[in-house]
């Protein structure tokens, strides 16, 4: 499955604000600060064996940065320090297909792969009780158990959590 069809239609940002949104802050793709756009997008869902988590707190770190500048893609041949945020001529010619995440960024999506939040909602097969429960995301998550080997990543398989909620399993 690829990230484009984890994340869904690009027109998911495009949302008034109501009591089914939320604030995040989209990447909307390689460059500078000019590509963060604070808006209202909807608010997530939590499905079968699912937590929705009120952010308390996210960290930025060089993951983030260095995805927004392009600098995972193979085309890059030098430092972070070369690809000045502020400049759009460098940061932008750094935009390839390959961007870092095994295939082309997903843009437009949420970054912030560090957090910690309360759960707020539960989706189906989730102890109500959890509700209120303060926790910590682990980032890299197991796909299926924790046998298993395929993870998925929270911010580049799905949005993370540069907005007001995420939605995460529940393991």
């Amino acid at each position: 499955m690829s990230i484009t069809s984890l994340l869904g239609d690009k027109q998911r940002f495009d949302v008034k604000p109501d009591d089914t949104t939320m604030k995040a802050l989209v990447t909307m793709a390689n460059g500078g600060y000019e590509q963060l756009n604070y808006t209202d997008v909807p608010m997530p869902k939590p499905l079968a064996g699912e937590v929705l988590v009120q952010v308390l707190a996210a960290g930025v770190n060089n993951t983030e940065i260095n995805t927004r500048l392009g600098w995972y893609s193979s085309k890059v041949t030098q430092g972070t320090d070369a690809l000045d945020e502020n400049d759009e001529e460098k940061s932008s010619a750094a935009e390839e297909l390959d961007g870092g995440w095994n295939e082309q960024t997903p843009f437009p999506f949420i970054q912030g792969t560090d957090c910690c939040g309360r759960i707020v909602a539960v989706g189906e097969g989730v102890d109500p009780t959890r509700i209120g429960e303060r926790i910590l995301i682990r980032s890299c998550i197991r796909k299926d158990s924790w046998d298993s080997l395929e993870n998925i990543w929270m911010a580049s398989d799905f949005d993370g959590a540069f907005a007001q909620y995420v939605k995460i399993t529940a393991r």
